[in-house]
C-alpha cells in the first residue's frame, strides 16, 4: 500500500503540526486536520489549497488510517487513554520530543536520559496499532527552512519495526524531504531531541542523504 491510498490526519496545529500541514500541502497531499481549536484550524487550512479538510480529533481518529500526532508527549498519552482501542489497525506517526522548559531558558529531557519517548507510546498503544517515529528531528523552523531543498534534498530520519514505516517514508518524500531509516523503535531515542541525530543533539544540523548515511 501507498501513502496514495491511506487517509492521512494531522492531529495538532502547534508549531510542528503548522509546518507539517504546509510541508504535505505543497507536496500535494491531501489531509484531514484536527486540533482543539477548530477556529484555528479552519483558518490555517485555508491557506492550504484545498488540502485540508478540518475535522474533530474524533472524526480524524475514525477515518484516518495514518494518524500523525504533533502534540506534546503528555497530550499523547492522554489521547491514547481516550481512544484506545479505536486506534487498533492505525499506523501512528510519532514526532514528539519528551522535553520541558528547564530553569535557563533552554529545555531537558522530562523522561529518564536512557528512555525514549517513542518506545514509551508505542507500549500504550493497543494490538494491531503500529508507531513510526518520524517528523520530529528538525527544529520547527528548520522543518519549513529545508522543505524542498536542491540540488540534494534534506534528511528527515525515521525508524519503524514494520512496514509501516514505508508508508511513512513515502509521507516524508511528499513533505518535501528525503527518508532515512535509522532502524526499529529501538533506535528512536537517536532521532529525538539530544539524541545523536538529532538537530539538536550531536548531529547540530540538517543533513542530505550522503551526510545522514555516514553518521548512522
Amino acid at each position: 500500500m501507498a501513502i496514495s491510498d491511506s487517509t492521512v490526519a494531522i492531529i495538532g496545529i502547534g508549531n510542528i503540526g503548522t509546518r507539517l500541514a504546509a510541508n504535505f500541502a505543497a507536496g500535494g497531499q491531501d489531509f484531514l486536520l484536527a486540533g482543539r481549536d477548530q477556529e484555528a484550524a479552519r483558518e490555517l487550512a485555508s491557506d492550504l489549497d484545498g488540502h485540508a479538510e478540518v475535522v474533530s480529533v474524533d472524526e480524524a481518529v475514525d477515518r484516518a488510517g495514518v494518524l500523525v500526532i504533533a502534540v506534546w508527549l503528555d497530550a499523547f498519552k492522554q489521547l491514547i487513554a481516550q481512544y484506545g482501542e479505536r486506534l487498533a489497525g492505525k499506523v501512528i506517526v510519532d514526532p514528539t520530543n519528551p522535553v520541558g522548559p528547564d530553569d535557563a531558558g533552554g529545555y531537558r529531557k522530562v523522561i529518564g536520559e536512557q528512555e525514549s519517548s517513542g518506545q514509551i507510546l508505542a507500549g500504550l498503544l493497543p494490538a494491531g496499532a503500529r508507531l513510526v517515529k518520524a517528523f520530529g528531528t528538525l527544529s520547527a523552523g528548520s522543518l519549513s527552512a529545508a522543505a524542498r531543498q536542491e540540488p540534494e534534498r534534506a534528511v528527515q530520519f525515521y525508524a519503524a519495526d514494520d512496514a509501516a514505516g514505508d508508508l511513512v517514508a513515502d509521507l516524508i518524500r511528499v513533505g518535501g524531504y528525503e527518508p532515512v531509516r535509522v532502524g526499529g523503535l529501538d533506535q528512536a531515542i537517536r532521532i529525538e531531541m539530544f539524541g545523536d541525530l538529532h538537530e539538536y543533539g550531536a548531529l547540530g544540523r540538517v543533513v542530505t542523504r550522503t551526510e545522514a548515511l555516514k553518521a548512522i
